[in-house]
């Protein structure tokens, strides 16, 4: 009976927000207006769970982690939503009551462009793990107008399309039309001694622009918590510069006012040009800017001095883009609150916490002096100031080692001076941690080997998670109630108790539904595939797949190898009993990297030969799934059965993908890379799929001169595969359009070692097919993965975060 009120009660109240929000009849509306009104009904409930929940941590005055993100990829919220509210089956009847498929509800809600990849899809995930354990958290970034870009195919090219995924609003979102900071920007310092014959320092002269905050509430799993992702949209100071308008001159107001909102109109501006590096410059300053005017104006409700401020505020930057946070609250605390440099400077340190993403020297993040000094320059007078005292302390500290001091210190010297932002990270933050076990010792062994030996202490891994909320109870709902049915819900909330799976994993009844629920995922994403590409996969086949950035570190291009070499194999009669195989590619390259681009490419071309071979017919397709991003994943993720996870060794930081794959069943065929080395500890070397050069040994051979042309001339097979891609097999009507990617990995070194590793690949990939003809075997061996992914859930890592970085109470319990 309950049951019933709460569904009429639910439809009440979509149909009242469609008449008189929308201003619709509900006989008359469309899929889409329902989708408006179930997302405000939901938004009610939400909103009251995160007022109950700020009041009580107003109450408590708990200390609050603020986690800045240039990205947050949260995909779709409506699912995760009722996920976690418990209300899916509510919502679905109320729906189905007003004449509408819950299915049709969910396709008709857009991404939100707010994020790229790992990075923000991490961000994402931690929101959640943050609501679900009770912490007091806020998520910081920047509402962009226009995502990275809506990839389109066009012959087999990308196309970069606008992803204006706001068109339509965002009916999650609330705009705090009364909540604005001023962002400074440009101008000069002025100098001079105040009455006490202290020497202050003003930032005058400057240009404005407004931020605005955007709120959207993020629910916690049915615990009644909700916290907040603060978003900032720029805003021009006035509506039009009254200059300009009273001069007569509209143009020039209207255009003044459109300079100031650009900087959250699109994520991530091309930076191959000065005025895009120039705009990212302006975002990162931006939204550090608003959110530390909202983090202390928040903090000085309770508190007068800041004495008590590390106590009381955590921040934790994702990678370096918010790393110009650390000038700006020293200049905060130094310029307008008149704290000592001292006092301010171990609050600073106190507060920050830094975590790196990348294992390439070259992908630190770095900024011309030039730039900084035009736009902030008071940030690097402080800056300067903060390098000028770090290398008195290396000094002391080494006496004598001047190349240490050019290694360490913040600016590197050169035709154009670079500010270091990751050198300023390490130093202005308490701690600095990895993402992987692997990661975290490349970081102190050679990346910022120099900064461990000086502190040693700062630094930590935090192995990267996912949420098992997202990532398999909605992502994957035949697994989850498949699981459930036999162990209980508890693991949504506890991840380690998939351990009770581990005994189901020789249950023959338990083996088959587990493939039944598998084979029913890969049918649907079948039909998905011949919806979007007209092409018939069979679903019996292995799912083969690589979703991820296109990026020749990734190593695409290695799979393509593979998928050439089955190719010549299949049409040869050499595999006859070979599993049949269908290798799916999804992922988006930058619009400035003409590789992976070409990759994206030959990716196609060689998919259209590989598709309409009578020869190879049924045993292999290639498919390439266009505009990849969280909604897609969710498709493709239920239904792999093989995930590729294919980097050289030693360049990914971590990955996530990885584990999305592995908690829905797929087994792994990996590197020695990133967190790949602890799923293979968690499931056990016999239940994942290892190939290639350890980190050691690409260190190794690199160092003793890597020579690629030796793996062509000495292997028959590799040498015919790239003869096929470069003398135009699959691009006739072009036939040098590939000799690019071949040229690069014969004459221009093969940076990632793609040569190096095709013979170790090739071998592992056929044991890969072979294990798979025994569908019991691979289902015993695919339970066994889920069963041990505990370690990688999202709660985990803010948990260690939590204790370890940031000094909050961890006493949360598990049963949530």
């Amino acid at each position: 009976m309950e049951d019933i009120k709460r569904t009429e009660k639910l439809e009440s109240t979509i149909k009242g927000y469609i008449e008189h929000h929308l201003g619709k009849d509900c006989e008359r509306s469309h899929i889409f207006d329902f989708y408006i009104g179930l997302a405000y009904a939901i938004r009610d409930r939400l909103i009251e769970e995160w007022l109950a929940t700020q009041r009580s941590y107003y109450k408590t005055k708990a200390k609050r982690v603020y986690y800045l993100s240039l990205e947050f990829l949260v995909g779709r919220t409506l699912g995760n939503s009722m996920v976690n509210l418990g209300i899916e089956d509510e919502c679905t009847r109320a729906l189905e009551t007003l004449g509408c498929r819950m299915e049709d509800i969910r396709e008709s809600e857009w991404d939100a462009g707010l994020g790229n990849g790992g990075l923000g899809r991490l961000a994402a995930c931690f929101l959640d793990s943050f609501a679900t354990l009770g912490i007091p958290a806020y998520g910081y970034g920047i509402r962009y107008e226009y995502g990275l870009f809506y990839q389109k195919i066009k012959d087999g090219y990308q196309v970069e399309t606008p992803d204006n995924w706001l068109r339509y609003g965002n009916p999650w979102e609330i705009a705090r039309h009364g909540h604005f900071f001023s962002v400074r920007f440009h101008g000069r310092v002025d100098q001079h001694t105040d009455s006490n014959g202290i020497l202050r320092n003003e930032w005058v002269d400057t240009e404005e622009v407004m931020a605005m905050a955007c709120d959207t509430p993020i629910p916690g799993y049915r615990n009644d918590k909700v916290i907040n992702m603060r978003l900032w949209t720029a805003k021009s100071s006035r509506d039009f510069d009254l200059h300009f308008f009273n001069g007569g001159n509209y143009i020039n107001a209207v255009e003044n006012k459109a300079k100031s909102e650009s900087i959250s109109k699109v994520l991530y501006p091309s930076d191959h040009i000065m005025e895009g590096r120039l705009l990212r410059l302006k975002q990162q300053y931006f939204f550090v800017s608003a959110t530390f005017q909202d983090i202390i104006r928040r903090y000085k409700k309770d508190e007068l001095a800041f004495d008590n401020f590390t106590n009381r505020v955590a921040v934790q930057l994702n990678d370096t883009h918010p790393a110009i946070a650390i000038p700006e609250l020293m200049r905060i605390l130094v310029d307008i609150e008149g704290l000592p440099w001292k006092d301010a400077w171990d609050i600073t340190v106190g507060t920050f916490g830094y975590t790196n993403h990348t294992v390439m020297p070259e992908a630190l993040e770095k900024w011309p002096v030039s730039m900084f000094e035009n736009l902030l320059p008071r940030h690097l007078q402080i800056i300067y100031e903060i390098n000028r005292r770090f290398l008195e302390e290396i000094n002391w500290r080494f006496p004598g080692d001047f190349e240490k001091r050019k290694r360490m210190s913040l600016i590197e010297e050169g035709d154009e001076k670079m500010i270091r932002m990751a050198h300023l990270a390490i130093v202005g933050s308490h701690s600095v941690n990895g993402v992987s076990k692997l990661h975290t010792e490349i970081l102190k062994d050679r990346i910022f080997k120099d900064f461990y030996d000086m502190f040693p202490e700062r630094f930590n891994n935090k192995t990267n998670g996912i949420t098992p909320r997202r990532w398999l109870r909605k992502a994957n709902p035949l697994l989850s109630d498949l699981i459930t049915e036999y162990i209980g819900d508890k693991w949504i909330a506890d991840l380690d108790e998939l351990k009770k799976l581990v005994p189901l994993s020789g249950d023959k009844e338990f083996r088959e539904r587990w493939m039944d629920a598998k084979t029913e995922n890969k049918k649907r994403l079948a039909e998905y595939i011949f919806k979007k590409n007209r092409i018939r996969v069979d679903a019996g086949s292995m799912f083969d797949v690589q979703v991820k950035r296109v990026h020749e570190y990734k190593r695409q291009l290695l799979n393509v190898l593979h998928v050439v070499t089955l190719y010549n194999r299949i049409r040869r009669g050499k595999d006859e009993n070979v599993s049949p195989r269908t290798v799916i590619f999804s992922g988006k390259a930058a619009p400035s990297y003409r590789m992976a681009k070409l990759v994206i490419k030959l990716i196609h071309s060689v998919a259209n030969v590989v598709n309409h071979s009578k020869e190879t017919g049924e045993r292999l397709k290639v498919v390439f799934l266009c505009n990849y991003n969280v909604s897609l994943a969710e498709r493709i993720i239920p239904a792999a059965d093989l995930s590729e996870q294919i980097s050289t060794a030693g360049t990914e930081a971590s990955g996530t993908g990885n584990m999305k794959l592995s908690l829905n069943g797929a087994m792994t065929i990996g590197t020695l890379d990133g967190a790949n080395i602890e799923i293979m500890e968690e499931v056990g070397k016999d239940n994942i799929f290892i190939f290639g050069l350890t980190p050691e040994e690409v260190l190794e051979l690199r160092g003793s001169g890597y020579n690629p042309r030796l793996y062509y001339e000495k292997d028959q097979e590799l040498r015919e595969v790239l003869d096929m891609i470069g003398n135009g097999y699959f691009s006739p009507e072009n036939p040098g359009l590939f000799k690019p990617v071949i040229d690069s990995l014969l004459y221009h070194g093969d940076t990632y070692m793609v040569l190096a590793d095709y013979k170790s690949y090739i071998d592992c990939q056929k044991e890969a097919g072979n294990l798979y003809k025994d569908k019991h075997e691979w289902a015993g061996k695919s339970i066994l993965n889920v069963a041990n992914m505990g370690r990688f859930s999202s709660d985990r890592t803010i948990l260690e975060y939590a204790k370890e970085i940031w000094g909050i109470d961890t006493e949360i319990k598990k049963s949530l």
